[in-house]
């Protein structure tokens, strides 16, 4: 994945509103479309204060929510998916702990994508932890298009 696909997805998943109703929705939908493909993965839903919706998948490890936390925290708090600030991290050979970051607490690796409201801006995040990450980034990029299709 590059820059431009990227953005372009960043433009084009933006929801008209959300509530835990929305969060529960998108849950569902990437528990469906993890199940169908029998994909070992935890799938997490949050705002910077509350976790929505949580799943470990069978097959999924503790290890996989610690990395959902920490890639959900990276998509919080540079309000973009942590696979494009992960890529822009390679691209100037920067670091998160450039930033001031902690490894313990953030990750740029593919699959926490923000969840953004139209006329309001990134509300939270949804991330996806278990494959490589960008099929993680790909697995929630597909369930928020389910989510707004629907």
């Amino acid at each position: 994945m590059d820059f431009a696909e990227l953005e372009a997805q960043r433009a084009g998943l933006v929801l008209p509103e959300f509530d835990e109703c929305t969060a529960l929705r998108l849950g569902n939908i990437l528990v469906d479309l993890a199940l169908a493909e029998d994909l070992p993965v935890v799938i997490d839903i949050r705002t910077a204060d509350c976790t929505l919706f949580h799943a470990g998948l069978p097959g999924s490890a503790p290890l996989n929510d610690l990395w959902a936390r920490r890639k959900s925290n990276t998509a919080l708090l540079f309000q973009e998916a942590s696979l494009l600030v992960g890529l822009r991290h390679k691209e100037k050979g920067e670091t998160l702990a450039k930033h001031g970051l902690d490894a313990a607490d953030f990750a740029d690796h593919g699959g926490s994508v923000p969840i953004r409201v139209a006329g309001v801006g990134v509300v939270g995040v949804a991330t996806v932890s278990g494959l490589p990450q960008v099929e993680d980034h790909k697995l929630v990029v597909r369930g928020l298009q389910a989510l707004l299709a629907g």
